[in-house]
Parts: C-alpha cells; structure tokens; sequence
C-alpha cells in the first residue's frame, strides 16, 4: 500500500505540470494529440525491447483508446471556455468519485468507512476549489469527468488483468493510434503534421510525463483500489489551485488555499482509513 501511495502522489505532480501546459497552448486539442501520439512513440521503442504482455487484456486497451479520444476532446474544450483551476478541480474531483464508485461495482473494491469519509472531504475540497463556475463551465468539467471515470475503471480493470507493468505502454499506442485517427477524420491531418514538425520535442517531453504519470497511477491501482488511487492523484488540485492564482492571474487566492487544506486533509484520512 506505501509504494500505491508514494506512487499515486508522484503523478500527481506530473499530471498537474502536463496539463498546465496544455492550457497555456493555443490550440489545446493540438497540444493533447501530440503529447499522447509522443508518448505513444516512446512507448513502442520501449516495447521492442520489453517484447508485448504475453497475456494482454486486449478490450480494455481497445476500450479506453476509444474513451481517450472523447476525453481529449472534452478536455481541450474545457480548457478553452473555462479557468484552469476551475476546470480542473471539477473534472478531477468528480472523476475520482466516480472511479471510486466504479471500482466497487465493477472490480469488487473495498473501503474502510474512514477511507470512504477520507474521499467525500477531499472531493469536497477540490469542488471548493472550483468555486462559482458558471453552468457552461460545469458541463464541460462534468463530461471531462465522466471520461476519467470510465478510463480509470477499465484500465484499472486492464491492468490487473494483465499483471506486471507493460499494460501502460500498449494502452499509450493505442491511444496514440485512436487520436490520430480521430484527428485525421476531423480534417486535422495538416494542423497535426505541422504541429509535429515545430513541436515535437515539446510533444514528447510532454508524453514522456504524460505517460509516466499513468503508468505510475496504473502500477498503483494493481495494488490498492481504484478509488484510492485516483482520490490521491488528484492531490494534484493543490498545485494548480497554487499555479492558477500565483502565475496565471485568476482569482480568490484565499478561498482556494483554504480548499487545498480541505484535500490534504481528507487525503490524510484517506491514507489512514487504508
């Protein structure tokens, strides 16, 4: 359960210094393509040496490569019309109760009641951070959120299928493959070229974290449950309520101090109740 955890709140960090980059892009679903189609390329180097799982779980790659796809979408318009951090904390805090509730229906799951008490308080902290978001704003986040759910759900099904630690990688292809497909069948294929080619060290430093940081989170969901792993990485809220106010000049510092104390603290009692 420590290395779950140590491993959770690394991603953490790393989740919220990918997206940060994403939002400060001009054309984020541009931005989210490249890194994921990057982040797959390193992935299958990687795979040529490592040989692929011998016993894959093949639908949920080919399941989430299909969720990915609306979840980029979703993201990089949320990104577009909303706030950082309040964009963020709502797709993130409600993704992770709905990876949590996944988790007990579909993949038998169990939580102590005090880790259970630990996530409703650190959801509803990161909802604080939101704060007044006007309803356009909260649907975006809410679809967002509806995609993370279900990704979390099937990769952390996936992976505890499929056991060691290459799950990650093949997920990253297929992602990869999924998006530019999707890209090109938007009409995208010169913006994604040309964006490759002025871009592509960026893309791949962004895809690297980008795919570390699941990896990680994925590692770690074959250790403890789902719920547990996704509340914790979205701790990453406490660092974009920081960057947000600090350098990307939004507002009601004081407010979203105060929620990020509410999450640590309920990610402290989560911790405890495991």
């Amino acid at each position: 359960m420590l290395t779950a955890t140590l491993l959770a709140l690394a991603a953490a960090v790393l989740h919220a210094s990918w997206n940060l980059w994403v939002k400060q892009s001009g054309d984020r679903w541009i931005a989210l393509w490249g890194q994921m189609t990057a982040g797959g390329c390193v992935c299958a180097v990687i795979l040529l040496f490592t040989g692929w799982p011998s016993n894959l779980a093949w639908w949920p790659v080919l399941s989430s490569g299909v969720i990915h796809v609306v979840y980029i979408g979703a993201l990089a318009r949320a990104y577009t019309i909303g706030d950082f951090s309040v964009t963020y904390p709502i797709a993130r805090g409600a993704g992770a109760l709905l990876a949590a509730i996944g988790g007990v229906l579909f993949l038998n799951d169990h939580f102590t009641a005090l880790a259970v008490f630990g996530i409703v308080i650190a959801i509803a902290g990161i909802l604080l951070l939101a704060g007044k978001a006007d309803a356009s704003h909260v649907k975006a986040a809410l679809l967002v959120s509806l995609t993370i759910g279900a990704y979390s759900v099937v990769d952390g099904h996936g992976s505890r299928l499929t056991g060691g630690n290459l799950y990650p990688l093949v997920l990253f292809v297929a992602t990869a493959v999924s998006t530019t497909i999707a890209g090109i069948a938007m009409g995208r294929t010169r913006d994604m070229v040309s964006a490759m080619k002025s871009r592509a060290h960026w893309f791949v430093l962004a895809g690297s974290a980008s795919a570390l940081t699941y990896w990680m989170v994925l590692i770690a969901m074959q250790q403890a449950p789902v719920g547990y792993v996704t509340a914790l990485r979205e701790s990453s809220v406490v660092i974009v309520a920081l960057v947000g106010t600090r350098y990307l000049g939004e507002s009601d510092m004081r407010r979203r101090v105060v929620a990020a104390l509410v999450v640590v603290a309920g990610l402290a009692v989560l911790i405890a109740g495991r």
